[in-house]
């Protein structure tokens, strides 16, 4: 796996318990936790955008 460059999420709290995202120049989207960075969850920018717009258009999903 190439260098990666993480971001925190600006959804997370300043404290603990971080959500980071790295992308790649072929369109992989990949992201870890703070608990536990050697765990990196991959998936491609297409299924990151349903996602996105699944939770953000169904609030109820959020909260389960």
């Amino acid at each position: 796996m190439p260098e990666l460059t993480w971001q925190k999420s600006s959804y997370s709290a300043e404290a603990a318990n971080c959500v980071y995202v790295a992308a790649t120049s072929v369109g992989a989207i990949h992201l870890r936790e703070s608990d536990e960075p050697e765990v990196i969850l991959s998936t491609t920018r297409d299924r990151m955008s349903a996602l996105i717009r699944t939770l953000k258009t169904n609030p109820s999903i959020r909260s389960a």
